[in-house]
């Protein structure tokens, strides 16, 4: 397998852990929020690592800026999700997803801020 730019970033190398730990967390999910709670999340996390990889294999500062708007996006819906899966007690709140939410917002407000000061 080639390795493409985007697999350097550290925000997309998080994102991706991000993805397994919300894989592995909705698998402990009541079997009746398949098809609700446990695809939403799982749906809204592998958005993350996909639209920053999208963005960085476009052409040009502002079509990498809409992809990585699109994943703090994404980042933002899953974060509300899984609040709503914690007060429903579908998990352990000794779990340390919250703090990789906050790690990654982080990042891509750094990424972005970052791209919108470059003159490429």
């Amino acid at each position: 397998m080639i390795k493409r730019n985007h697999q350097n970033l550290l925000i997309w190398q998080e994102a991706m852990t991000l993805v397994k730990d919300v894989y592995n967390l909705t698998s402990d999910f009541p079997q009746t929020e398949i098809y609700g709670l446990t695809s939403q999340l799982r749906r809204a996390a592998v958005s993350i690592p996909s639209n920053i990889s999208e963005g960085a294999a476009r052409m040009g500062k502002r079509e990498y800026l809409k992809f990585l708007f699109i994943a703090r996006g994404s980042l933002s819906e899953l974060e509300t999700q899984m609040i709503i899966a914690e007060g429903l007690r579908y998990f352990n709140q000794d779990s340390n997803i919250f703090h990789k939410i906050d790690r990654i917002f982080a990042l891509l407000n750094a990424l972005i801020n970052s791209l919108k000061k470059s003159s490429i």
